[in-house]
């Protein structure tokens, strides 16, 4: 009796075994036909386009807390890694090469996302406007909605050598915008197991939309239902295009907005010009404009410079190390001194030999920092005091700013005067060399209502 008991439950685990073997068979095709999560943007635009920029896995910044960034005999300083920030205070995009406009580096500060406030007065607005006179748009950093920096965004740009079957050949660019996001029950089990098998262990749901990279023509934005604004910009208030139609509801609740929450894209017909600091045109070859850039086109930080911060901070178990995508740079360079960049005046950047491609800045002030830095660029998690209690007491070094820290250079493109556009860019690369031509002296100039 106890033998035949053995093969009958042996027979039954393998009649369990080879009816879910079964039943995974037959719901592999139709989970393949109709899967339970709908299918990525990203997943059709890679039939057509591709992705700009460095896998993450791949950073130049994976060594930015060795030594051997500091500066070192023989080593000439270089530019160690580039990135831009195609929505403001979302993640950014590692690049290995970057063109320069009078604007900064293309595609950077493009969007950024805003609230519509209740306001005492009406608003100052273009004709045709649509904001309403009892409130108005403000622009959303970091500051005000940490969770921005969870907010993952990836550019897709056509690629000839792709076609596909069903889509044929796509123009134009793309803006794929990625957040947190799992629904109730068991469709948020279902896309959590999705996440995992697709994207490793540690992955989470998400939920993408899809903005254009380009600014939209007047087609466009008439069939998309899209509206000028004003948006308040620190003190500016650029006329912009609202596209908040193009939000899912999902992505305030997860941002915790209080208000109404939209997002605008520059019009380059109406960009915000840069006074204070910056120089003439006649030095700089054009005149100074940006997107929504806090005040200068470009910002530069130095690895150095980190670390020799990072030793001031008071550490605790939510900070040790200071990661350099805490403050948002768009060049990163290696093997200078710490804070030789402060009084830097007129900088370029160039590979040896090789002067067809060089790009020169004026250097127009130094970087004065809130507690934006506060946030981890990791997680999203804001820390109560560090770096920003650092920066005050140990970076408060121009007189223009007085009580407030400075770490880093605002920049601003320069090219030869010439009336050809075409000829109002150039070149930014990883390695390139870093040869600064002007030293002197900075004093900070507020922005002032215009």
């Amino acid at each position: 009796m106890l033998y035949l008991s053995r093969i009958t439950s042996l027979f039954d685990y393998g009649a369990i075994f080879l009816m879910v073997v079964t039943i995974i068979v037959f719901l592999v095709p139709i989970l393949i036909l109709f899967p339970p999560v709908p299918v990525d943007h990203s997943d059709a635009l890679r039939q057509t386009h591709s992705k700009l920029g460095r896998p993450q896995r791949e950073s130049h910044l994976r060594s930015q807390y060795d030594a051997r960034h500091k500066p070192q005999a023989g080593k000439t300083p270089k530019i160690e890694s580039l990135y831009i920030y195609p929505i403001k205070s979302c993640r950014g995009i590692e690049l290995d090469r970057a063109k320069v406009l009078p604007t900064g580096l293309e595609h950077d500060r493009l969007y950024t996302f805003a609230q519509l406030k209740p306001k005492s007065t009406p608003a100052v607005t273009e004709p045709g406007a649509q904001t309403d006179s009892s409130s108005a748009w403000e622009f959303l950093t970091l500051r005000q909605l940490p969770l921005l920096a969870n907010v993952k965004v990836d550019i897709w740009l056509p690629d000839a050598g792709k076609k596909s079957r069903l889509l044929g050949s796509l123009q134009g660019g793309f803006v794929a915008v990625r957040f947190p996001w799992q629904e109730r029950g068991f469709l948020g089990l279902v896309q959590l197991l999705v996440a995992k098998l697709s994207r490793g262990w540690s992955a989470v749901p998400e939920k993408e939309f899809i903005l254009p990279l380009e600014f939209p023509s007047k087609q466009e934005i008439d069939a998309r239902g899209y509206k000028f604004a004003n948006i308040k910009v620190w003190v500016d208030a650029p006329y912009a295009l609202d596209m908040s139609n193009e939000l899912p509801a999902e992505l305030a609740t997860y941002l915790g907005v209080k208000h109404s929450l939209g997002i605008f894209r520059s019009d380059p017909s109406a960009r915000r010009k840069v006074f204070r600091t910056a120089p003439r045109n006649e030095m700089s070859g054009h005149e100074a404009e940006i997107d929504f850039h806090d005040a200068f086109p470009v910002h530069l930080l130095n690895l150095t410079s980190i670390r020799a911060l990072e030793s001031k901070i008071q550490k605790d178990r939510f900070i040790d190390r200071i990661d350099v995508r805490r403050f948002r740079g768009n060049i990163i360079v290696s093997g200078l001194k710490e804070y030789d960049e402060d009084d830097w005046k007129s900088v370029k950047f160039k590979h040896p030999g090789r002067s067809e491609t060089m790009s020169r800045f004026d250097v127009s002030c130094r970087t004065v920092r809130c507690k934006l830095p506060n946030v981890d660029p990791a997680t999203g998690i804001r820390h109560i005091v560090e770096p920003d209690r650092a920066l005050r007491k140990y970076r408060d070094i121009d007189a223009g700013a007085p009580k407030m820290g400075c770490l880093g250079m605002q920049l601003l493109p320069t090219f030869p005067t010439s009336s050809n556009l075409e000829r109002l860019e150039s070149v930014l690369e990883v390695g390139m060399e870093v040869d600064v031509l002007e030293r002197g002296s900075h004093l900070y100039v507020k922005q002032s209502a215009r």
